[in-house]
Protein backbone atom coordinates (compact mmCIF):
# COMPACT_ATOMS: atom_id res chain seq x y z
CA UNK A 1 0.00 0.00 0.00
CA UNK A 2 1.29 3.33 -0.99
CA UNK A 3 0.84 6.69 0.86
CA UNK A 4 -0.80 9.45 -1.46
CA UNK A 5 -0.92 13.09 -0.15
CA UNK A 6 -3.62 15.79 -1.37
CA UNK A 7 -2.81 19.36 -0.39
CA UNK A 8 -6.03 21.53 -0.67
CA UNK A 9 -6.81 24.97 1.02
CA UNK A 10 -7.25 24.83 4.31
CA UNK A 11 -7.21 20.45 4.30
CA UNK A 12 -5.44 17.41 3.79
CA UNK A 13 -5.89 14.17 2.86
CA UNK A 14 -3.64 10.84 3.04
CA UNK A 15 -4.79 7.71 0.98
CA UNK A 16 -4.19 4.66 -0.53
CA UNK A 17 -3.34 5.16 -3.89
CA UNK A 18 -4.88 2.51 -4.95
CA UNK A 19 -7.99 3.83 -4.46
CA UNK A 20 -8.72 5.89 -7.39
CA UNK A 21 -10.77 8.43 -6.39
CA UNK A 22 -11.18 12.00 -6.94
CA UNK A 23 -10.13 13.20 -2.55
CA UNK A 24 -12.25 16.38 -1.56
CA UNK A 25 -13.02 17.09 2.08
CA UNK A 26 -16.68 16.53 0.90
CA UNK A 27 -16.22 13.01 0.06
CA UNK A 28 -16.15 12.15 3.80
CA UNK A 29 -19.19 13.68 4.77
CA UNK A 30 -21.77 10.82 5.01
CA UNK A 31 -24.20 13.07 2.70
CA UNK A 32 -22.20 12.53 -0.04
CA UNK A 33 -22.94 8.94 -0.08
CA UNK A 34 -26.64 9.14 0.88
CA UNK A 35 -27.15 10.79 -1.86
CA UNK A 36 -25.72 8.58 -4.56
CA UNK A 37 -27.99 5.63 -2.10
CA UNK A 38 -24.94 4.39 -0.44
CA UNK A 39 -25.52 3.83 3.23
CA UNK A 40 -25.17 0.67 4.59
CA UNK A 41 -26.02 1.30 8.25
CA UNK A 42 -24.11 2.24 10.92
CA UNK A 43 -22.45 0.96 14.66
CA UNK A 44 -22.87 2.94 18.27
CA UNK A 45 -18.74 3.22 19.39
CA UNK A 46 -16.84 5.51 21.77
CA UNK A 47 -17.95 8.87 21.55
CA UNK A 48 -19.73 8.52 18.10
CA UNK A 49 -21.44 6.45 15.36
CA UNK A 50 -19.67 4.63 12.60
CA UNK A 51 -21.36 5.14 9.39
CA UNK A 52 -21.28 2.44 6.55
CA UNK A 53 -21.54 3.28 3.18
CA UNK A 54 -21.34 0.24 0.06
CA UNK A 55 -19.08 1.93 -2.49
CA UNK A 56 -17.59 0.44 -5.92
CA UNK A 57 -14.45 -0.03 -4.02
CA UNK A 58 -16.37 -1.96 -1.11
CA UNK A 59 -17.97 -1.20 2.06
CA UNK A 60 -16.47 1.54 3.80
CA UNK A 61 -16.56 3.04 7.99
CA UNK A 62 -16.23 6.46 7.97
CA UNK A 63 -15.78 7.73 11.66
CA UNK A 64 -15.96 11.50 12.48
CA UNK A 65 -13.05 12.18 15.41
CA UNK A 66 -15.23 13.71 18.41
CA UNK A 67 -14.08 14.66 21.56
CA UNK A 68 -14.91 12.93 25.05
CA UNK A 69 -15.33 13.94 28.76
CA UNK A 70 -15.95 17.94 30.20
CA UNK A 71 -13.95 19.27 27.16
CA UNK A 72 -16.05 17.44 24.44
CA UNK A 73 -19.01 19.37 26.00
CA UNK A 74 -17.49 22.33 24.87
CA UNK A 75 -15.30 21.81 22.25
CA UNK A 76 -17.14 18.81 20.80
CA UNK A 77 -14.72 18.09 17.58
CA UNK A 78 -12.01 20.51 16.95
CA UNK A 79 -8.70 19.42 18.29
CA UNK A 80 -6.10 21.95 18.63
CA UNK A 81 -3.66 22.49 15.48
CA UNK A 82 -0.29 21.49 15.21
CA UNK A 83 0.74 20.34 11.99
CA UNK A 84 -0.49 17.94 9.67
CA UNK A 85 1.76 14.92 10.58
CA UNK A 86 0.10 15.60 14.35
CA UNK A 87 -3.66 15.30 13.20
CA UNK A 88 -5.52 12.52 15.46
CA UNK A 89 -6.70 10.98 11.74
CA UNK A 90 -3.57 11.03 9.81
CA UNK A 91 -1.66 9.20 12.92
CA UNK A 92 -3.88 6.64 13.14
CA UNK A 93 -4.26 6.37 9.28
CA UNK A 94 -0.19 5.37 9.17
CA UNK A 95 0.08 3.72 12.44
CA UNK A 96 -2.95 1.26 10.92
CA UNK A 97 -0.99 1.25 7.21
CA UNK A 98 1.86 0.19 9.38
CA UNK A 99 -0.04 -3.05 11.30
CA UNK A 100 -2.02 -3.99 8.21
CA UNK A 101 0.60 -4.50 6.21
CA UNK A 102 2.38 -6.45 9.31
CA UNK A 103 -0.37 -8.61 8.74
CA UNK A 104 -1.77 -8.03 12.27
CA UNK A 105 -5.85 -8.10 12.31
CA UNK A 106 -6.58 -4.39 11.58
CA UNK A 107 -8.83 -2.87 9.08
CA UNK A 108 -7.37 -1.67 6.09
CA UNK A 109 -6.95 1.96 6.12
CA UNK A 110 -8.16 3.70 3.29
CA UNK A 111 -8.16 7.57 3.79
CA UNK A 112 -8.07 9.98 6.56
CA UNK A 113 -9.07 13.88 6.51
CA UNK A 114 -8.57 17.03 8.44
CA UNK A 115 -9.89 20.74 8.05
CA UNK A 116 -8.26 23.13 9.32
CA UNK A 117 -10.18 26.36 11.34
CA UNK A 118 -7.53 29.03 12.26
CA UNK A 119 -5.95 27.53 15.31
CA UNK A 120 -7.74 24.13 15.32
CA UNK A 121 -9.50 21.48 12.85
CA UNK A 122 -11.14 18.63 13.00
CA UNK A 123 -10.66 14.94 11.52
CA UNK A 124 -12.48 11.81 9.81
CA UNK A 125 -10.90 8.53 8.53
CA UNK A 126 -12.07 6.07 6.39
CA UNK A 127 -11.50 2.38 6.76
CA UNK A 128 -12.89 -0.59 5.11
CA UNK A 129 -15.82 -2.42 7.12
CA UNK A 130 -14.35 -5.82 8.49
CA UNK A 131 -17.38 -7.84 7.44
CA UNK A 132 -19.63 -9.99 10.02
CA UNK A 133 -17.47 -8.51 12.56
CA UNK A 134 -19.29 -7.23 15.75
CA UNK A 135 -17.80 -5.91 19.14
CA UNK A 136 -16.79 -8.38 22.03
CA UNK A 137 -19.41 -6.48 24.23
CA UNK A 138 -22.72 -7.35 21.51
CA UNK A 139 -21.38 -10.91 21.65
CA UNK A 140 -21.42 -11.53 25.79
CA UNK A 141 -24.72 -9.81 25.77
CA UNK A 142 -25.97 -12.25 23.84
CA UNK A 143 -24.31 -15.50 24.64
CA UNK A 144 -21.58 -16.88 26.37
CA UNK A 145 -18.17 -17.51 24.30
CA UNK A 146 -16.19 -21.04 24.87
CA UNK A 147 -12.93 -21.29 26.35
CA UNK A 148 -11.21 -21.50 22.91
CA UNK A 149 -12.84 -17.88 22.21
CA UNK A 150 -11.33 -16.46 24.89
CA UNK A 151 -7.94 -17.60 24.99
CA UNK A 152 -7.84 -16.59 20.96
CA UNK A 153 -8.51 -12.76 22.58
CA UNK A 154 -5.66 -13.23 24.77
CA UNK A 155 -3.94 -14.25 21.82
CA UNK A 156 -4.56 -11.51 19.52
CA UNK A 157 -3.88 -9.07 22.30
CA UNK A 158 -0.56 -10.63 22.96
CA UNK A 159 0.14 -10.51 19.05
CA UNK A 160 -0.80 -7.04 19.04
CA UNK A 161 1.91 -5.88 22.06
CA UNK A 162 4.62 -7.93 20.92
CA UNK A 163 4.75 -6.04 17.89
CA UNK A 164 5.05 -2.81 20.30
CA UNK A 165 1.66 -1.53 20.08
CA UNK A 166 0.04 0.34 22.66
CA UNK A 167 -3.86 1.01 22.16
CA UNK A 168 -5.03 4.00 23.72
CA UNK A 169 -8.71 2.42 24.38
CA UNK A 170 -8.52 -1.51 25.01
CA UNK A 171 -11.98 -2.23 25.98
CA UNK A 172 -15.10 -4.72 24.80
CA UNK A 173 -15.90 -2.22 22.23
CA UNK A 174 -12.98 -2.19 20.31
CA UNK A 175 -12.32 -5.96 20.38
CA UNK A 176 -14.58 -8.06 17.71
CA UNK A 177 -15.43 -11.27 16.50
CA UNK A 178 -16.27 -11.94 13.02
CA UNK A 179 -18.15 -15.04 11.73
CA UNK A 180 -15.60 -17.29 12.20
CA UNK A 181 -14.93 -16.48 15.51
CA UNK A 182 -11.36 -14.96 14.34
CA UNK A 183 -10.91 -11.72 17.25
CA UNK A 184 -9.69 -8.42 15.26
CA UNK A 185 -8.99 -4.68 16.97
CA UNK A 186 -10.31 -0.88 16.18
CA UNK A 187 -10.05 2.19 16.87
CA UNK A 188 -6.40 3.25 17.25
CA UNK A 189 -6.72 6.85 17.94
CA UNK A 190 -4.03 8.09 20.35
CA UNK A 191 -2.33 4.55 19.81
CA UNK A 192 1.39 4.27 19.34
CA UNK A 193 4.52 1.76 19.62
CA UNK A 194 6.67 1.33 22.53
CA UNK A 195 9.24 -0.72 23.79
CA UNK A 196 8.13 -3.11 26.00
CA UNK A 197 6.92 -2.33 29.76
CA UNK A 198 4.44 -1.95 32.40
CA UNK A 199 1.97 -0.32 29.52
CA UNK A 200 1.29 -3.87 28.37
CA UNK A 201 -0.29 -4.54 31.75
CA UNK A 202 -2.12 -1.30 32.29
CA UNK A 203 -4.01 -2.44 28.43
CA UNK A 204 -4.69 -5.68 30.29
CA UNK A 205 -6.08 -3.95 33.25
CA UNK A 206 -8.55 -1.45 31.33
CA UNK A 207 -9.75 -4.27 29.38
CA UNK A 208 -10.46 -5.98 32.45
CA UNK A 209 -12.39 -3.12 33.50
CA UNK A 210 -14.48 -2.65 30.75
CA UNK A 211 -15.64 -6.52 31.06
CA UNK A 212 -16.47 -5.87 34.43
CA UNK A 213 -18.39 -2.34 33.54
CA UNK A 214 -20.55 -4.19 30.90
CA UNK A 215 -21.33 -6.54 33.14
CA UNK A 216 -22.66 -3.96 35.87
CA UNK A 217 -24.60 -1.97 33.08
CA UNK A 218 -26.32 -5.22 31.63
CA UNK A 219 -27.08 -8.31 33.22
CA UNK A 220 -27.37 -10.15 30.38
CA UNK A 221 -23.58 -10.06 29.69
CA UNK A 222 -21.33 -13.53 30.09
CA UNK A 223 -18.68 -12.99 31.96
CA UNK A 224 -16.64 -14.41 34.63
CA UNK A 225 -13.68 -14.90 36.25
CA UNK A 226 -12.76 -18.08 34.41
CA UNK A 227 -13.30 -16.04 30.89
CA UNK A 228 -10.71 -13.61 32.03
CA UNK A 229 -8.48 -17.02 32.95
CA UNK A 230 -8.80 -18.35 29.61
CA UNK A 231 -7.63 -15.24 28.15
CA UNK A 232 -4.65 -14.84 30.35
CA UNK A 233 -3.80 -18.35 29.16
CA UNK A 234 -4.18 -17.53 25.76
CA UNK A 235 -2.40 -14.12 26.13
CA UNK A 236 0.54 -16.42 27.75
CA UNK A 237 0.52 -19.13 25.25
CA UNK A 238 1.87 -16.08 22.55
CA UNK A 239 4.65 -14.74 24.20
CA UNK A 240 8.27 -15.34 22.79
Amino acid sequence: MRERIITLPGAGIVADSGVALDWTPEVFQPEYWRRRGATAGQAARGRGAVLFMETEFGEWAFRHYRRGGLVGRILEDHYVWLGMNRTRSIREWRLLKRLFEEGLPVPRPIAACFQRRGGSYTADLITRRIPGARPLSRHLAEAALPDSAWRRLGSCVRRFHDAGVCHADLTAHNLLLDHGGQPWLLDFDRGDLRPPGRWRQTNLRRLLRSMNKISMENAATQFAPANWASFLEGYGESSA
